[in-house]
C-alpha cells in the first residue's frame, strides 16, 4: 500500500487493503481519494463518535467545542471520498510562562479499516505544522498508555517523539503513561515551514536568556 500525492497537497490517494474473512489474507482495495483537512464546528458530533469507536479515552461534547473555539487552527479530521470523517486529531496549545510556546495532542484516533495507511502521520505532521505556522510551538507534547506499543513505534519511530517522563496512574484505569515530546525547529527546517516569529522560533536557549536578562536590566 501506498500514499499519492496529488495536486492540492491535502488530498492524496491510498491504496487500501481488504481482509478477507476467510483466509486472512489481504487484497487490494483500489486507490482511494482521502482528504486530510482543518475540523469544522459540523465535525465535531462525527469527530466524537470516531473517539468512541477508536479509544478508550472519550470526553463530552464541550470539550471538543472548547478545542474549536480556542484553537480552530489546530485540530484536523482524515475524510474518505464520501466525506465520512475516518480519523482526526485533536490539538492545543499549552500556556506555561516558564517553557516555551508548545502544543498538546489531546487525543488522536484512525477507524481501524483505515489505518497503516499513513493517516495518523498526515494528521499530526499537520497539526504540527499548524502549531508552527500560528503560534510559533519549539514542541508537541502528547500522553501514551505504556501498553499500547503500536501508538509508541508511530511517536517514537516515524513521529520522533522523545519520552520524557513516566506518569503513574494518569489513566482512568490506573495505567501509567509515558510523557513525550517531539522537538519541532527540525521538523520545520527539513519542510520548509515558516514560523509565526523566525527570530524567537530559532533561537537558542542561551540567546533567550540574554534576551530576558537584556529586558530585566
Amino acid at each position: 500500500m501506498g500514499v499519492f500525492p496529488s495536486r492540492n497537497l491535502r488530498d492524496f490517494f491510498v491504496e487500501r487493503a481488504w481482509f478477507s474473512k476467510r483466509g486472512g489474507g489481504r487484497t487490494s482495495g483500489g486507490r482511494s481519494m482521502m482528504n486530510i483537512r482543518v475540523a469544522r464546528a459540523s465535525d465535531l458530533l462525527n469527530t466524537q463518535h470516531c473517539n468512541l469507536l477508536c479509544l478508550p479515552e472519550n470526553y463530552q461534547m464541550k470539550y471538543y467545542f472548547y478545542h474549536a473555539l480556542s484553537w480552530p487552527q489546530l485540530s484536523y479530521v482524515a475524510e474518505d471520498d464520501k466525506g465520512n470523517i475516518v480519523g482526526y486529531v485533536l490539538a492545543k496549545m499549552e500556556e506555561e510562562a516558564d517553557d516555551d510556546p508548545h502544543g498538546h495532542i489531546t487525543s488522536l484516533a484512525v477507524k481501524r479499516s483505515y489505518r497503516r495507511l499513513g493517516l495518523a502521520q498526515k494528521l499530526m505532521d499537520q497539526t504540527a505544522r499548524a502549531m508552527i505556522e500560528t503560534f510559533n510551538a519549539k514542541y508537541v507534547s502528547l500522553h501514551v498508555r505504556v501498553s499500547n506499543r503500536a501508538a509508541l513505534n508511530l511517536y517514537q519511530n516515524t513521529l520522533k517523539f522523545e519520552i520524557w517522563d513516566r506518569e503513574p496512574k494518569y489513566y482512568a484505569d490506573g495505567e501509567d503513561a509515558y510523557a513525550m515530546k517531539r522537538p519541532l525547529v527540525k521538523f520545520a527546517i527539513d519542510n520548509e515551514i515558516e514560523p509565526a516569529d523566525r527570530k524567537t522560533f530559532f533561537a537558542t536557549k542561551e540567546e533567550k536568556e540574554h534576551t530576558r536578562k537584556a529586558k530585566n536590566n
